[in-house]
């Protein structure tokens, strides 16, 4: 529970009620509502015990310090850097930790759009804390949720912050697939390494010993981290070059193919026409024809 004078530096805010009820019951804060948010800096004795749990989505970032939280018969750690995640209706209890309390960003959620993203957060009743990947994108969502909030209760805040929580919650459901930042951060310098040198040839086993791993475990993060295997996402960054030069540029079809890593110009617009279902010529074309329509 809350102590009584609260936390040095803390920040609280909570829609009543009534206007809970009309929000979700109107346009797009029907999809997506704050209704409770604040910031608490190092938490001591704080906690919660819902026996018949919230009846929104309660979502706390641990930005220091140390959490816990019993749930589904198990009690997990919720460390600086991790989110916990609770989908409404889930009995729980959770405190900051005796000897080291947490510092935390919290929001209650509610709307049509949160069962979508609860299933790509906490999948099947999964383990509901997410190591979050850039802490800093997540606790300035986190923050922009409660200036929103104090600011007033208007419809244009509320759907800002509503905006805010969406970034944030997105964030933790793609932290969720790539696995967190142990896990992420490899593939994301692969990625950025790919970007800066994309006509170079495409080697697994030599990203992989960049990344400091085997090839069968990079192969196996990057497929999870982005749906598809090394030359597919290489492919696809390709093509998306080749798609701008044909718009903004001169060069021929056999320059850009060069451009972006394709020695062979026929084997270029194979690949090309496969992934956008048109010849490069075509693509150009029909780009050139859209710029000269009225508007």
């Amino acid at each position: 529970m809350l102590t009584p004078h609260g936390f040095p530096g803390q920040r609280l805010r909570v829609l009543p009620r009534p206007l809970v009820a009309r929000a979700l019951a109107t346009g797009l804060t029907g999809r997506l509502l704050v209704t409770d948010a604040g910031h608490f800096p190092r938490a001591v004795s704080h906690g919660r015990n819902r026996t018949q749990g919230a009846p929104e989505t309660v979502v706390i970032i641990c930005v220091g310090g140390l959490g816990w939280c019993e749930i589904g018969g198990r009690t997990v750690a919720v460390p600086s850097g991790s989110a916990l995640v609770i989908p409404p209706g889930v009995p729980h209890l959770y405190r900051a930790d005796t000897a080291r309390p947490w510092t935390i960003w919290w929001l209650h959620a509610a709307g049509s759009d949160l069962p979508v993203m609860l299933e790509a957060i906490v999948p099947d009743q999964a383990d509901p804390v997410v190591e979050i990947g850039d802490l800093f994108r997540a606790t300035a969502a986190a923050e922009q949720v409660v200036e929103c909030m104090e600011r007033d209760e208007t419809m244009p805040n509320l759907l800002e912050a509503a905006g805010a929580a969406w970034a944030l919650l997105a964030q933790l459901a793609a932290d969720r697939i790539t696995g967190g930042r142990r896990r992420r951060e490899p593939i994301r310098d692969a990625q950025h390494h790919l970007r800066q040198n994309l006509a170079a040839p495409v080697r697994v086993p030599e990203l992989a010993r960049l990344a400091g791993l085997s090839t069968s475990h990079f192969s196996a993060l990057f497929r999870a981290a982005t749906g598809g295997g090394v030359v597919e996402y290489v492919k696809s960054l390709r093509m998306a070059r080749a798609r701008e030069l044909l718009v903004t540029s001169s060069r021929t079809v056999g320059e850009i193919a060069e451009v972006v890593g394709y020695a062979d110009a026929f084997y270029f617009s194979r690949q090309f026409r496969a992934i956008n279902g048109c010849s490069p010529s075509d693509y150009r074309r029909q780009k050139q024809c859209e710029d000269v329509q009225p508007s």
